[in-house]
């Protein structure tokens, strides 16, 4: 249900779950990915979230890196960023790709840990970090027109 209904929602561990769950029933995204251009004729790098939304809602079938680009150009353009601000969403586009997930938690590991974690680049944008974080997901699987 939070796969078709709330995927913004999505925690890392459920997506752990979720691809244990499809991984040992055959369902992998690689074989989904063959699977689709065996079908289709086109290639596609979809996620495992893709390919459950597009079975059960009908979605469209696009690319998760595409996803995230219009996700992020729709972010960079709603509002005027700073230089760092505008350099932090790359970086954060640039791990969703991936992630899949970007959390608080993916703040305190990894390049960002490096780059002072959570705390630090929060303070880049005004303490807006998470709300800003969940309106990239929510435009992550908002239809794309």
């Amino acid at each position: 249900m939070v796969v078709t209904q709330r995927p913004r929602e999505l925690t890392r561990q459920q997506l752990k779950e979720i691809r244990l769950l499809l991984d040992g029933a055959g369902y992998t995204e690689k074989t989904l990915q063959v699977a689709w251009r065996e079908m289709t004729n086109e290639d596609i790098a979809a996620s495992i979230i893709g390919f459950i939304r597009q079975a059960a809602l009908g979605d469209a079938l696009i690319s998760y890196e595409e996803r995230v680009d219009k996700a992020l150009k729709k972010i960079l353009a709603s509002r005027s960023w700073t230089l760092p601000q505008r350099k932090w969403l790359e970086r954060i586009g640039k791990q969703l790709k991936i992630e899949t997930i970007v959390d608080k938690e993916a703040f305190d590991r990894g390049e960002f840990q490096a780059q002072g974690g959570f705390k630090r680049i929060d303070r880049v944008f005004g303490g807006e970090l998470e709300e800003i974080l969940s309106n990239i997901n929510t435009r992550i699987w908002e239809e794309l027109g």
